[in-house]
C-alpha cells in the first residue's frame, strides 16, 4: 500500500461504508452533500488527521454524493439548472480562497470555527418559519434575485473550502429564505451546485498534492454513499419541507455543539 491520505488510526472498511452510508443518505435528503456528517466523524475516527486531509476527504465525498444525489433529483424534475449554475460559478473563487486559508489554520482553530458555524446557521434555521411566498417558476426557472445568490454562494464556496463541508448548509436555507424557492427544489438544486464545489475542490487538493496514494478511505466512504444518496432521494419525496428544515437544525446544532465542546 502506498502512502495514506490519513495516518494514525486504522478503521475497518466496513465501518467507513456504514459511515458512507448514512453520509450519503442524509446528506442528499436534506441537500447538504453530507459533509456536516463527515467531518465531524472523520475528525473523531482520525485524531491525528490535518485539517487539509480531512478536508479532501469530504470534498471529495461531496462530489460522489452530489454527482449520485442528482442523477436521482434529475429523474424526478426538482433541480432547476438554470439558477443552479450561476450560483454554482459563484462557489469556485470562493472554494479556491477557503483552501487556500486552511493552510494558516490548525486542527483546534479548524474545529472550533466549524462548530461556531454549525450552531449559527441552526439558529437561524430553528428561529425562522417556512416563508409564506413562493417565487414563480417558469419552465421549471425561478424567478430569484441572482446577483445576491451569486454573491452569498461565494461565501458558501469560502467555507466549503475552508471546512469541506461543500457548502449546502449556505445554500439550501439561502435559497428558502431569501430565493423563496420551495424546499424540494432547493436541496435537488444545492445538490446539483455541489457538483462544482466538490469537483473545484477536489482538483485543487489533487494539484497541492494533498492526497497520497492509499485512497481506502477514500473507496470505502464512496461506496457507501453511492447507496446511500439513492435512498436519500427517495425518502426525500415522502418527507415534508418543514420537517427537512428541521433535520438540518437539528444536525446542524448537534454537530456543532461536539466541536466546540469538545
Amino acid at each position: 500500500m502506498g502512502e495514506s491520505i490519513i495516518n494514525g488510526a486504522w478503521v475497518l472498511p466496513a465501518l467507513l461504508a456504514l459511515v458512507g452510508l448514512v453520509v450519503g443518505a442524509y446528506g442528499t435528503l436534506i441537500g447538504v452533500g453530507g459533509a456536516l456528517v463527515l467531518v465531524p466523524l472523520l475528525l473523531l475516527l482520525y485524531p491525528h488527521a490535518t485539517p487539509q486531509a480531512i478536508t479532501a476527504i469530504s470534498l471529495v465525498i461531496v462530489l460522489v454524493n452530489s454527482v449520485g444525489g442528482t442523477i436521482a433529483y434529475a429523474r424526478q424534475k426538482r433541480v432547476d439548472y438554470r439558477n443552479g449554475l450561476i450560483f454554482a460559478f459563484g462557489t469556485v473563487p470562493g472554494v479556491l480562497l477557503g483552501i487556500w486559508t486552511l493552510q494558516y489554520v490548525s486542527r483546534n482553530l479548524f474545529a472550533l470555527i466549524f462548530g461556531i458555524v454549525m450552531i449559527a446557521i441552526s439558529a437561524f434555521l430553528i428561529i425562522r418559519a417556512e416563508p409564506a411566498n413562493t417565487a414563480k417558476s417558469v419552465n421549471g426557472h425561478y424567478s430569484c434575485n441572482r446577483p445576491l445568490g451569486f454573491t452569498l454562494s461565494m461565501v458558501a464556496g469560502y467555507l466549503a473550502g475552508l471546512l469541506g463541508i461543500g457548502g449546502g448548509i449556505i445554500h439550501v436555507p439561502v435559497m428558502v429564505y431569501i430565493m423563496c424557492f420551495p424546499t424540494h427544489v432547493a436541496t435537488a438544486t444545492s445538490h446539483f451546485i455541489l457538483i462544482f464545489t466538490g469537483a473545484t475542490g477536489t482538483l485543487t487538493h489533487l494539484g497541492q498534492g494533498t492526497f497520497g496514494s492509499d485512497w481506502s478511505v477514500i473507496i470505502w466512504l464512496a461506496l457507501g454513499v453511492v447507496l446511500g444518496s439513492q435512498i436519500g432521494a427517495r425518502l426525500s419525496k415522502r418527507v415534508h419541507g418543514n420537517v427537512l428544515i428541521r433535520l438540518l437544525a437539528v444536525a446542524l446544532a448537534i454537530t456543532g455543539l461536539r466541536l466546540v465542546l469538545g
